[in-house]
Parts: structure tokens; C-alpha cells; sequence
């Protein structure tokens, strides 16, 4: 192993934790004598690295050791920064690959860098490549495996919906930032007896809302179910009358989809929270008060499950590389940490089973019949089952079971 190098980058949104993994890896990588380079802004620095220009190398690789990552486990963010750049999917050439690429052509939107990507990769003589990221970076580490680069993935999500595994970094942190800014806002809410609406990041997914609403004990609306206005609006109506202090509490997805009577097509908004505030105005003269809580649950610090998680996933990486497996991602299934397919990103985000998660009735999280499930309420694949389908198709247990 003396000889290895290892490269390193985060894609996609950050979330806290990640500064946890790039530290882990470099320390025990350090303990076997490996070189560790940091790939600074996501694929990005992949795709616009220029090989021959001292100014780009310094702009998109830092050399990681004991002593520049000492201390970035203390605060959130990434240290080697983001970006969200898909390689395979790129609108524009960067400069130094204009020469290389023709004009776009007929039905064509996009243009694929993945063969000047594996060039540099073979030019830095990077022997394995560790992907921390969500559905779409952790898709094109998935590529680069099957175009033979040694890749190992590492899941984070504060969505929790990478597919799978039951559990990404970042997750707990939002969901515990989330419940205490609403515990904090609920004594101005109460004090004016308002209604509070809180939007909560969840474009296709409805994991943060649902937990967030698990442990405060709120309605909440997801996308995976589409809530009727009227209903919901006399539901929390309803919440407010009978509320000693005269207020109600309601956490919503920012990909939630509503119905009501004369709608042609459900309606979807990015600024579906504003909208629900006005049609609790409109209809029953309410006053509906909007707290965006959306980027704020991926500042800071993480979480003590979010640091243990992190530590562990970027231990398991390095297991992974001194035994000489490759192609997979650290994950958590059963409850148990393991390893597992990269997953395939056509499928899509991995979403909430409505039927044992979601009352669709009351839009509350289910509480019942939870004995026998694992820590976060969700259940994938099982190792052996994958093991189990090679001779049929690691493809046919890709979905999720949640």
C-alpha cells in the first residue's frame, strides 16, 4: 500500500460530516504510507483541471496530510469546497478541452467529458478514487467504475435518499437543527397566536420533513403524497382551536404537490410554503407565518451521529481499498454498517414508503408497528441478498424496499 495514491472529493450540496470523512481518510491512509490528494470543487476539478498550468493544479489539488487536516473536523462545510458537476452531463466545454469538442448538433444538450476525466485521473497516477456525494456524484462515480477506475462511494444526503442504504451523513444534523429552530420559533408563534409553516429542503423526497415531524409531533406534507389544500387546511385549523395557546405548527417539503376541487393537474412550487400561507389567509382569514428552514440544516457542525457515521464510512473506504475492493459504497443496511453496489442514478432518489411511514389521513408520520426495524425506520437490501442475485443481476434488488 506504501505506494498508493488515493484521491478524494466531495460533490453536490455539503452537509456537516464531511470534513470528518477527508480527515479520517488521510490519517489512516497516512498510517500505510499513502499518498492522499484532495480533488478540489467536485468533478470540476476533474473537468476543468488544466494538467500543464501551475495556477490550475494549485486551484484544483491539494496534497492532504496530518497537518493541513487536523482541525476540519470541528466545523461543517468542505474543506475541499463543491460543486455540482456531472461530467458526463456538461452544458459547456470548459477552456482547456474548446479545442476538443465540436459544436452541439441536432438533439444534442450536453457533452461528455468522461475520457478527458480518465486522462488526468491516469496522469496523476490516482490508483483508487474515493466519491463523497449524493444521487447524481455518486452516479458518475458509478461510471468511472465501470470504465475501470478503482471507485469507492461514500453516501451524504441530508435528504437520507440515496439508495441503497438506510443512512447518509449529513441527515441526522438536519433533522436535529430542524426540530430545535422550530422548538425555538414556537414561543413567537404561540405569543401572536399565528399559524407557523416551516419549509424544509426535500425537492423529490420527504425524509427530513417526515422525521422532523416524527419527533416534534407535527402534521407535514412530502412529495411522495399529494395533500388535499381544503383537508389540510382544516386540519390545522382544527390544531389551532383546540391548542391551548391558540397556534398550530405545520412542516412542509419544498417538493410538495397539493390537490384541491377544479384543479386540472396537481400544483407544485418551489415557494409552496408562501403559497399554503396565502390560501390559509385567503380562505379562513388566518394569518400563516413562513420560516424556510432549507439551507440552514446543512450549516455547522455536525451531529454526534453524523461524526460517528462519517468516521466509520471513511474507515470502511479504507478497508475497502487495502483488500482490494472497489466498485461499491459504504452503507447501512439492517442497521449494520456494510458495503454494498454503487447505485444506479437512473433509478432516481430513493423515497419515503408512504404506506408504512406516512398517514395519509391525518398527514402525521405512522408510530405503529415500528418493532423490528432497524434505528432509522427503513430497511435495504440485506448483503446477502445481494450476494444471493449475482448469477440473476445485482440490477433486480437496486430499488429500494423502505
Amino acid at each position: 500500500m506504501a505506494s498508493k495514491r488515493i484521491g478524494i472529493l466531495t460533490g453536490g450540496g455539503d452537509v456537516p460530516g464531511l470534513n470528518s470523512v477527508i480527515k479520517t481518510v488521510v490519517y489512516r491512509a497516512s498510517e500505510m504510507g499513502a499518498v492522499v490528494i484532495g480533488i478540489r470543487r467536485g468533478w470540476e476539478g476533474l473537468t476543468h483541471l488544466n494538467l500543464d498550468e501551475p495556477s490550475s493544479r494549485a486551484l484544483y489539488l491539494a496534497p492532504l496530510n496530518r497537518e493541513n487536516t487536523r482541525t476540519i473536523d470541528r466545523t461543517g462545510g468542505t474543506f475541499l469546497h463543491s460543486s455540482r458537476t456531472n461530467p458526463a452531463k456538461m452544458k459547456r466545454v470548459p477552456g482547456v478541452h474548446a479545442r476538443e469538442f465540436p459544436p452541439l448538433e441536432g438533439g444534442q444538450s450536453t457533452y461528455d467529458l468522461t475520457p478527458q476525466v480518465l486522462k488526468k485521473i491516469d496522469v496523476l497516477d490516482l490508483e483508487c478514487l474515493i466519491a463523497i456525494g449524493g444521487d447524481e456524484t455518486l452516479g458518475y462515480a458509478g461510471r468511472l467504475h465501470r470504465e475501470g477506475v478503482k471507485v469507492i462511494a461514500i453516501p451524504k444526503a441530508m435528504d437520507n435518499n440515496v439508495r441503497n442504504t438506510e443512512y447518509c451523513i449529513g441527515f441526522s444534523t438536519a433533522v436535529t437543527r430542524a426540530t430545535e429552530a422550530i422548538e425555538r420559533q414556537r414561543t413567537t408563534i404561540g405569543s401572536h397566536e399565528r399559524i407557523g409553516i416551516f419549509r424544509i429542503l426535500g425537492r423529490c423526497t420527504g425524509y427530513t420533513a417526515l422525521f422532523t415531524a416524527y419527533v416534534t409531533s407535527l402534521r407535514c406534507c412530502i412529495p411522495e403524497y399529494r395533500f388535499d389544500l381544503p383537508h389540510l387546511i382544516g386540519l390545522v385549523t382544527t390544531d389551532k382551536r383546540n391548542n391551548p395557546s391558540n397556534y398550530a405548527l405545520l412542516i412542509v417539503s419544498e417538493g410538495a404537490e397539493w390537490v384541491q376541487s377544479g384543479d386540472a393537474a396537481p400544483r407544485r412550487s418551489l415557494n409552496v410554503a408562501e403559497d399554503l400561507s396565502e390560501a390559509i389567509r385567503r380562505q379562513i382569514g388566518e394569518e400563516a407565518i413562513v420560516s424556510d428552514l432549507t439551507y440552514d440544516l446543512r450549516s455547522g457542525s455536525p451531529d454526534f451521529v453524523d461524526k460517528m457515521v462519517a468516521n466509520t464510512f471513511a474507515g470502511m473506504a479504507i478497508d475497502c481499498l487495502t483488500n482490494g475492493t472497489h466498485g461499491v459504497m459504504t452503507a447501512i443496511t439492517g442497521g449494520c454498517y456494510t458495503t454494498v453496489p454503487i447505485p444506479d442514478s437512473s433509478l432516481g432518489p430513493r423515497q419515503v414508503d408512504v404506506e408504512t411511514l406516512y398517514n395519509t389521513e391525518r398527514y402525521r408520520p405512522r408510530y405503529d408497528h415500528k418493532s423490528g426495524l432497524p434505528l432509522f425506520l427503513t430497511c435495504e437490501p440485506h448483503p446477502e441478498m445481494w450476494r444471493a442475485a449475482e448469477k440473476t443481476g445485482i440490477e433486480e434488488l437496486q430499488p429500494s424496499i423502505a
